[in-house]
Parts: structure tokens; sequence; C-alpha cells
């Protein structure tokens, strides 16, 4: 029986002929794109809305029939542009944007007004040291340079990208040179990412549940520093998550036991029948940034290698 050969790739021509069975037909958007701005002429059609090009319409874009594409959008963007960057797992570092680093404590106390004030500057300068904790495991992962065999990264550091512990986060990988990821978020008052974000790996998203998607689609451990709303959103959403089997387990590492005992009861939430005693075990209690690396590296089973 007699078959046909197609010619091998380096005997076919880079430029499109009729004869070229692996050639593309139709051409990219991006081309399409520049003959729509270059080559129409204006006239009352072409100038009216309803011509533009559905993908360069933002007006279009933005309508709340469209909302479901937006969120295909948004969910497609950071995982392409993270995927090209290498990037295969990241460590989350989750915590407050209002604690300060130790050198700026001594600020709160002197804008203290009253009794309520200067325990919130107390209580402040106590959390101050986990910006250097922060900063610090930041910088045990990122210089652990653990890639898989095809050369993707682990244990990327991904923050909000915003200021105070996610600062500290993204600063400690840039300290020893190592790429950063920052996620930040669009709010009613200006939110800019911190300057320690690696510039390509710095997102920006509308929607809390897709941004928050995107910080546990690649993460394998998840430090979780003290913090309030957005700190117990994300953390109370990860327990869940690993509790009711809708991921692996990952280290989930507590930095500040005080603060935590303080402000949740988990042996009570226990007590009352809510959660089940072996719930206390799908997170660890750590003070510093060897021990949360400690039990990552334990996790994993991880060699150290020079």
């Amino acid at each position: 029986m007699t078959g046909w050969i197609l010619p091998t790739k380096a005997l076919i021509s880079t430029k499109m002929t009729q004869k070229d069975l692996q050639d593309r037909r139709f051409y990219k958007a991006k081309q399409e794109a520049k003959f729509a701005k270059d080559l129409t002429p204006e006239t009352p059609q072409t100038l009216s809305k309803s011509y533009k090009l559905a993908f360069q319409d933002s007006e279009f874009l933005l309508r709340e029939e469209l909302r479901p594409v937006r969120f295909q959008l948004e969910l497609l963007k950071p995982e392409m542009l993270l995927d090209e960057a290498a990037v295969a797992s990241t460590l989350v570092i989750y915590g407050s944007a209002r604690i300060p680093a130790p050198d700026a404590v001594d600020a709160l106390f002197t804008n203290a007004t009253d009794d309520r004030e200067r325990t919130i500057a107390e209580r402040m300068k106590e959390k101050s040291q986990y910006y250097e904790e922060a900063r610090k495991l930041a910088q045990l992962a990122s210089s652990s340079h653990i890639k898989d065999e095809d050369g993707k990264r682990h244990f990327v550091v991904c923050s909000g990208g915003g200021p105070s512990i996610m600062e500290a986060a993204n600063r400690g990988a840039r300290d020893v040179g190592a790429d950063t990821i920052g996620l930040n978020i669009v709010l009613p008052h200006e939110q800019a990412p911190n300057e320690y974000v690696t510039p390509d790996l710095s997102f920006r998203f509308h929607y809390f549940a897709l941004r928050k998607m995107h910080f546990l689609l690649r993460a394998r451990a998840v430090a979780v520093f003290p913090g309030g709303f957005g700190t117990f959103d994300e953390f109370f959403e990860l327990l869940t998550l690993v509790q009711t089997g809708k991921i692996e387990p990952m280290p989930i590492l507590l930095f500040g036991k005080q603060f935590w005992e303080r402000v949740v009861n988990f042996e009570e939430l226990m007590l009352e029948g809510v959660i089940s005693p072996k719930d206390l075990d799908l997170f660890q209690m750590v003070e510093t940034a060897e021990q949360a690396w400690a039990e990552i590296v334990a996790f994993y089973d991880l060699e150290e290698c020079d």
C-alpha cells in the first residue's frame, strides 16, 4: 500500500505558501489588530463603537454580561505568565499590611494620644519582630534554589504585593537576588505594589476570588503572620480546603503563638465540637524563620545541596 510522507520540518519553507501544509492559514490576532489600526479608513461606520474588534473594545469587555469572560482572563493571564517564568511552586506568605518594621515602631508611641492607642502601639511593637522573620523566611526559601528536572523553580516567594509583612516577604527574596511574586488587588483607595516585587511577576486583580485562587494554585507551603480580616479570610479558607479534602495537605505555619492564641481559641472550637481534634494538626505554630523552613524541609524530605 502506497503512503505519503510530509517533508521534514527543516525542509518546510518559513514563508507561507499554499503548499506548506503545516503553516497556519489565519493571521494572528496581534496581526489583525495592526491591520485594523493601520488600514481602516475613517468613516461614520468605522468610527462607530460597534465596529471595534471585540477583544479591543474595553467598554464592551466591561459590560455585566462579560463577567464570565473577565473571570477567565483573570485566571489565565497570571497562570500563563507564571508558567512562562518557569514557576512551578510557591511559598505563600500572608500577613498584615499594618505591622511596622522594627525601625518604625517609635512613631506609633509618639502619635498615641490615649490608653487604647498606647496599647495598640505596645502590641504593634510586639509584632514588629515578624517583619524581620518574614524577610528571613523569604531569604531561606529563595536561597534554596530548588528546581525540578525541567528547570522549573520551586518555593518562589509570593505575597499580596502590599506593604508591611508582604513587603518583608518580597524584600527577603530580593535580598538574595531571587524573583518574587506580588498579587495585588484593586481597592477603592490606591494600593501600589511594594518596590521589591519582580516587575514581570507583579499582578493586579479585580476579583478577590481569582486572586485567592492564584495564591493557592502553586502553593506548596503557606506562612501566616499576624493580620486582620484579609489574613483571617485567606487562612481560614485554606484550612477549610485542606480540612474538606479539596486540596492536599501542605505545611501551614502560624507565626506568633501569643497572637494567635489571644485572638482565636482553637482549643475551644474543638471542645465545642465544631471542629475535630485532628483539625488542630492542620497547622503548626512557629516563632522563627528557621523553625518554619525546617518544617517545610521535613514535610517534603528535601535535601540540602551545594
